[in-house]
């Protein structure tokens, strides 16, 4: 393959055009500034400098398991947290609170109980909602869909509109 040399001048950016882009715009010269816009290139990455970062990836189960951490606290109640809690609460009644303290420190319990099934909302406020307002919360996707070209298609139609009237 033979590279011309058209090919082994090619322009990234500004700076290599030196002034004659200047000089183009300042004496009316469009076709020479054309020509330099031209042969710039449309790729960002070429344009904008950019220094490689080497990413090193981290995540919590790595640091967890590299310094022999146990699961985090959960901060919300589930299902096996409420047996959690009752096995906690015998601790404290038959050894006392060193006992309760030692089974938290092992089997951390969740640190909020909330109520299930009300989408995120304390139980006065989900039972004070409408239907509506709860059909919208239980349904899985609620956001309404426009079509994909819906404001293209009205764009379009407004400029044939303003053509029409003036022709």
């Amino acid at each position: 393959m033979q590279i011309t040399a058209a090919e082994q001048n090619i322009i990234i950016n500004e700076l290599q055009a030196g002034n004659g882009i200047n000089r183009a715009v300042h004496e009316g010269r469009r076709a020479d500034f054309a020509l330099f816009l031209s042969m710039f290139s449309h790729d960002i990455r070429e344009v904008t400098p950019v220094d490689s970062i080497e990413e090193v990836v981290t995540s919590d189960d790595l640091l967890r398991k590299e310094f022999q951490l146990s699961e985090p606290q959960a901060l919300r109640s589930s299902a096996p947290s409420y047996d959690t809690s009752a096995e906690q609460a015998r601790q404290f009644q038959q050894g006392g609170m060193a006992s309760a303290k030692l089974s938290h420190y092992l089997t951390p319990e969740a640190l909020a109980y909330l109520p299930e099934n009300t989408a995120d909302l304390p139980e006065e406020v989900y039972h004070n909602l409408s239907y509506h307002q709860l059909r919208h919360l239980n349904t899985p996707d609620n956001t309404a869909k426009l079509p994909h070209h819906f404001y293209h298609q009205m764009n379009e139609s407004h400029r044939r509109d303003t053509l029409n009237l003036h022709a």
